[in-house]
């Protein structure tokens, strides 16, 4: 982001903050609750947003050398990404073509040679059959053409992208469009390095998990003692790219800054957090020296669950300053306290999104679900403080060929 734009979001929210007021979308909304509970509906959702849609995969650290793999199965297709011996990102469907078995087990690794546990076919790194044990009993097979099953991917600004069909149409151009994804190249998420990652399965619908990002009016009733004690909240900065935006609030070191000239200002400081939603699932949030990407994934089976993963990704220099921290001692006070200057630890990260995330969002969320699940509660509230939250649920209203969010007569 550069620094013109870095100083115009933190005006903007100032501004909000002096006048105590929050951003105003000028109209509420109210949405049925089917849309958390039916299945049929769940099911279309599997179909367009994930089975046929392109998936951010990682970043390409995720990857950091010739013969690193990862893995995924969270979207409905199961992907074996690797860095080939020329150093290219490859994916592909994670099943051995005898009889199905996934060649691959671990969530990530490195390895050149990928071999089923059932019978022992090996796979190279850039999907090529190489080994059929005994296959003077087996039958003769054309090893040209029984590798593993090449899916589109492609890497772009430090971002992996796979799509989870062989002939899909994978366009990051034509994805993010041109000002999102110069604005996202500029962060250099190629750089950034691995660090560790959180899984939460919980009964709420994906959409819900989702719905946790879009909205700071709960910032100071629900997280007063946690993400409250670093941030405003009940403000917010909003720029829409089609089905994708950018989402901001407010730190409470911004009041800092106004005694600084401008030129000096840092929305690394001035912010609580820059966040990008991709669309349908992603929430990208960066801040000087990490980033962290939150990809919710739908059950399956049951619409009223869903699983996030949290992955976090530090530069080298954040690495190094973190080397020598215990883990085992982050407190409170060291996440929420008073040193706001100092990055925040792997362990102090994944905490916040445990005590934050897990123990308060979600929780909200698993009401939710049980209430619309209840069938009662025939539709929600979206108010004009919540314009994220109508972003959301129109694209996927649209996407899914439902009828526009309805307003909410004076």
């Amino acid at each position: 982001m550069n620094h013109e734009l870095e100083v115009s979001i933190l005006k903007e929210l100032m501004e909000q903050l002096d006048e105590g007021k929050n951003i105003d979308a000028g109209v509420q909304y109210k949405m049925p609750t089917t849309g958390y509970v039916c299945p049929q509906i769940a099911a279309k959702e599997r179909e367009l947003f994930f089975q046929n849609h392109t998936q951010l995969l990682g970043l390409s650290q995720d990857l950091p050398s010739p013969g690193s793999y990862i893995t995924n199965d969270d979207f409905g297709t199961p992907i074996l990404a690797t860095r080939d011996k020329n150093g290219d990102f490859r994916a592909f469907l994670n099943a051995c073509r005898h009889r199905g078995v996934r060649v691959a087990q671990e969530n990530r690794g490195r390895k050149t040679l990928f071999t089923c546990p059932f019978h022992h076919w090996g796979y190279s790194n850039a999907g090529d059959l190489i080994n059929v044990p005994d296959q003077e009993h087996f039958g003769v097979i054309d090893k040209s053409c029984n590798g593993l099953i090449e899916l589109p991917a492609v890497e772009r600004d430090g971002i992996l992208w796979v799509h989870p069909q062989p002939d899909g149409e994978l366009d990051v151009d034509g994805l993010l469009g041109k000002t999102l994804a110069d604005e996202l190249a500029a962060y250099d998420l190629g750089s950034l390095i691995y660090a560790g990652t959180k899984t939460i399965t919980k009964d709420l619908n994906w959409k819900l998990a989702n719905d946790t990002f879009g909205e700071t009016y709960h910032f100071g009733k629900l997280h007063k003692d946690t993400l409250g004690q670093l941030n405003y909240g009940n403000n917010l900065h909003l720029k829409e790219f089609g089905p994708h935006h950018r989402f901001v609030t407010a730190s409470k070191a911004i009041d800092r800054l106004k005694t600084q000239p401008e030129s000096e200002w840092d929305i690394g400081v001035g912010a609580g957090f820059v966040l990008y939603y991709l669309f349908p699932n992603i929430q990208l949030i960066v801040n000087p020296g990490t980033c962290t990407l939150v990809k919710i994934y739908p059950d399956p089976e049951r619409p009223g669950r869903s699983t996030s993963q949290i992955v976090v990704y530090f530069s080298q220099a954040a690495m190094d300053a973190q080397a020598d921290q215990d883990a085992g001692k982050v407190t409170p006070d060291m996440i929420y306290g008073a040193n706001e200057d100092r990055g925040p630890s792997l362990a102090a990260t994944m905490e916040i999104f445990n005590s934050t995330i897990e123990q308060e969002d979600y929780l909200m969320g698993e009401y939710q679900q049980k209430s619309a699940e209840n069938g009662l509660l025939t539709e929600i509230m979206f108010g004009r403080n919540e314009p994220a939250l109508h972003h959301f649920h129109t694209t996927f209203r649209d996407r899914l060929g439902q009828p526009p969010l309805e307003k909410i007569s004076a």
